[in-house]
């Protein structure tokens, strides 16, 4: 399985889905916030394509958003309207809320935070690639059949593309399962039993089944309330909402 897929995030797990990517094949374009002249070391290291965020959202196969969730609100606007139909749009995003997102209301109200960059981008996504750390994607690839194998919960609404997307997690060495439509992907949200555990199939599946909303709830007061220790002792935190479209 190869194709063109274009990345939106230039830090360690858009670069570690990037170099196994290519390894498989894939031509790969970067963007991120600071231009195409700042990814030169990536083109080298890993055999990127820079380009503009415009660029990467027009890939005809991929499409992976790996940026924090405060950035996806300070994407421009309609970026996505001339992505192809047939892309996967893949967001392997967490809501940290306080220090590093700020506080976005309708994720703080309950709403899932891919759900919440479906609605902000005006874009269908897949929830992928968030459950794993980036020198895991890099190193922890296996083949098929390896006891070892990690699997990627993969949450979205669209059930033909969802097996395009597990097909992907297994052809750059990884099991993929169905978690759910993306109202679902609270399941493998930061505070679940699945995330970053790098579990195999059995274990993925389980803790899927296992994850309840109030543990999750729990872990993002907890974060909350790190953040507001935080604030306490250094500059306020602005709270974002979505851009107007």
């Amino acid at each position: 399985m190869s194709g063109n897929a274009g990345i939106i995030g230039a830090g360690n797990i858009g670069s570690a889905v990037a170099s196994r990517l290519i390894a498989m094949g894939w031509q790969v374009v970067m963007a991120n916030s600071r231009g195409p002249a700042s990814l030169s070391d990536h083109a080298h290291t890993l055999g990127i394509v820079p380009g503009t965020p415009e660029q990467a959202a027009q890939a005809p196969d991929l499409v992976l958003i790996a940026i924090p969730e405060r950035a996806v609100a300070a994407l421009p606007a309609h970026l996505f309207a001339a992505t192809p139909a047939g892309a996967l749009v893949l967001d392997a995003g967490n809501y940290y809320p306080g220090v590093r997102d700020g506080f976005i209301a309708a994720i703080d109200d309950g709403l899932p935070d891919s759900a919440w960059v479906a609605e902000t981008i005006g874009r269908p996504v897949f929830k992928m690639f968030n459950t794993i750390h980036a020198d895991r994607i890099a190193q922890g690839h296996r083949p098929a059949g390896s006891l070892e194998r990690i699997c990627l919960p993969v949450a979205g609404d669209d059930p033909a593309a969802k097996i395009r997307a597990i097909a992907l997690a297994d052809s750059i060495g990884f099991d993929a399962v169905d978690a759910g439509t993306l109202a679902e992907s609270w399941r493998q949200q930061p505070g679940t039993p699945v995330y970053c555990k790098h579990l195999g199939l059995k274990d993925t599946r389980a803790a899927l089944h296992d994850a309840r909303i109030e543990d999750a709830k729990s872990s993002r007061e907890e974060a909350l309330d790190r953040a507001r220790a935080w604030q306490e002792e250094h500059a306020p935190v602005g709270r974002w909402r979505a851009p107007d479209r």
